[in-house]
């Protein structure tokens, strides 16, 4: 069984690499493909008990049968622009969309399948809906092949991203991290920190920020660096609240840093046609914001609790913090000098760097890596980009019935005309009404899949209310990380509490309260658009930097300092005012 989910998983990491080398294929090819090859993971691995495993072996064979029939005709469907021709056509149309569901609630659980399936209930009989939001009626046959044979559904632009992007700088991360560069990230972090006072908590807030750029996940990222941080904070007598709060709003903060914002950032240049560059530049300065804030409040804790840092013979060796950091840094430059130096797609950049990965796992701190240890290696990594590629598949496939239901029925732009009505035509009330959106849709699914879902409900009426296309998917990509740390979901947080045997509550509390940049910086990026003008007028944005984080510094004193209470009010009152406020100095505005 060992040997079939490894041949599986090698399978699915071939194949997405060869799309990238193998020229044009066409999208009714390649995305079908990507879903057959994903269902085993969801509706196999992992099953609990024999009717389940039964369950999914006959979904597993329904699903790829169809995924590959369309795969298969995808020539003659061409043909057909989305309208089911026969009864064979119909079952298969209704087997897709059923294994979708089904595959994305074994994933994630029940809060977007359900969405998906009340879509597909509105397109079905909305036109027996009264008044303004219902719509006309869509002939079956062309309403379920625009989902399932067409690509404006479930093959659309949405699983594109999927197969094209997200797939491969899953794989990238799972390749690095199967070696030497989670301990590169860890070592750097404590010879940079460690010594400070608070040091155990600033090494997370470094290595998460490392580790989280290339992750994907912040619950990932969680279970990944907080292994090695949680007991360490403990050890030095931090409370087990602040240690899980640090972990988890650290963890987080890793998704919104350059250079890849867990392959976010090349989502955003699929959506918006934006150069990586300009991206990249953008998020950079909001990013240093967010994990300034967190310090400064790290800091607060640490003078309120006394406590010390990392002992200095539990710090790394100069010798060890030099060597392990070439485990990461040599495949980020690759990254990096592929796309700028060969100027190839980022996607094949990162094809570059993963074959410099696996070339790296044959290595370890102290020289070659032991023939076992490198087969164990390979196979992590094989497995766990696996895992976590079809995972993404089966929630972004899932989200694409969503997408494809509001344009076949209209809906997207009625729910875009509610916001702006919602709103009174004001941004400041629509932007409120998006914050609590990207709240629910992004519950228990990842940070780049709720932004790609919350960005095409909410981001057109953003964009009409005046924001510019790029401001307005910063300001989604930044909400839809509020999941992470703010109940009821709160993934991240969840996974930190029960490392460390913490309540839930507690931690959450705690991280709403370190983490509170995470509300702030994005409603300051609207307030003061220089601050993500880095690449056009840079020394504008440096000047709104230094302004938005003095007073980030005061909101940070006032929720984390021990004063008295109208002081902290007025600390509190002062921070907003001065981050909201927009420069006197002309260049800055």
């Amino acid at each position: 069984m060992r040997l079939i989910s490894v041949a599986a998983a090698l399978a699915l990491v071939a194949f997405h690499l060869a799309l990238v080398f193998s020229g044009l294929v066409p999208n009714l090819v390649s995305r079908p493909l990507h879903l057959a090859l994903a269902l085993p993971w969801i509706l196999l691995v992992g099953a609990q008990g024999r009717a389940m495993w039964a369950s999914g072996l006959v979904l597993t064979l329904l699903g790829v049968a169809a995924s590959l029939w369309v795969a298969l005709s995808h020539d003659r469907l061409a043909d057909q622009y989305g309208f089911l021709e026969g009864p064979l056509q119909t079952g298969i149309a209704v087997v897709l969309l059923v294994v979708v569901l089904e595959a994305a609630r074994r994933a994630i659980g029940w809060p977007l399948p359900m969405v998906a399936a009340l879509a597909l209930l509105y397109g079905l009989f909305g036109q027996h809906i009264p008044g303004e939001f219902g719509h006309s009626g869509t002939p079956l046959p062309s309403f379920l092949g625009t989902l399932t044979i067409a690509e404006g559904g479930i093959w659309g632009s949405l699983t594109g991203v999927s197969v094209n992007v997200v797939a491969i700088f899953v794989i990238f991360g799972a390749v690095l991290n199967a070696g030497e560069a989670g301990q590169g990230f860890m070592n750097l972090a404590s010879a940079a920190a460690g010594r400070l006072k608070g040091g155990a908590a600033k090494v997370s807030v470094l290595s998460s920020a490392l580790f989280g750029s290339i992750s994907g996940s912040a619950s990932a990222n969680v279970a990944s660096t907080g292994a090695i941080t949680l007991p360490a904070m403990t050890r030095l007598g931090y409370p087990k609240r602040l240690a899980a709060a640090v972990e988890a709003v650290a963890s987080s903060g890793g998704q919104i840093m350059p250079p890849l914002m867990g392959a976010g950032a090349f989502v955003m240049v699929e959506l918006t046609g934006i150069p990586y560059e300009s991206i990249m530049a953008a998020a950079l300065l909001p990013a240093v914001l967010y994990f300034a804030a967190v310090w400064i409040g790290v800091n607060g804790y640490a003078n309120r609790l006394s406590l010390r840092g990392v002992d200095k013979s539990d710090q790394p060796a100069l010798r060890d913090v030099i060597i392990t950091t070439g485990f990461f840094a040599v495949p980020f430059a690759i990254l990096l000098w592929g796309m700028f130096g060969l100027e190839v797609t980022p996607q094949y950049a990162a094809c570059l760097s993963i074959f410099a990965c696996f070339a790296l796992l044959f290595f370890n701190a102290q020289g070659m890596e032991p023939w076992g240890g490198v087969a164990a290696r390979v196979e992590t990594a094989l497995l766990t980009a696996a895992r976590q590629v079809s995972m993404i598949a089966a929630i972004i496939i899932c989200a694409a019935i969503i997408i494809g239901v509001l344009s076949i029925t209209g809906l997207g732009v009625k729910i875009t005309s509610l916001i702006l009505s919602g709103s009174g035509g004001a941004l400041w009330p629509a932007l409120l009404l998006t914050a609590v959106a990207c709240l629910v849709l992004g519950m228990e699914v990842p940070t780049t899949a709720a932004y790609v879902i919350c960005v095409s409900v909410a981001g057109p009426a953003l964009i009409e209310l005046g924001l510019e296309p790029l401001q307005a998917h910063l300001f989604v990509f930044w909400f839809a990380l509020l999941s992470t740390i703010t109940p009821p979901v709160c993934g991240a947080v969840f996974i930190a509490a029960g490392m460390i045997g913490e309540n839930w509550l507690k931690v959450a509390l705690t991280a709403m309260a370190l983490g509170f940049g995470l509300y702030v910086v994005p409603l300051a990026m609207i307030a003061n658009p220089s601050l993500i003008r880095l690449e056009e007028t840079p020394l504008a944005a440096l000047v709104t930097m230094l302004q938005v984080g003095v007073g980030l510094g005061l909101m940070s004193a006032a929720i984390v300092g021990r004063q008295a209470a109208v002081l902290r009010v007025a600390l509190l009152v002062a921070g907003l005012a001065v981050v909201f406020f927009r420069p006197v100095l002309a260049f800055a505005g």
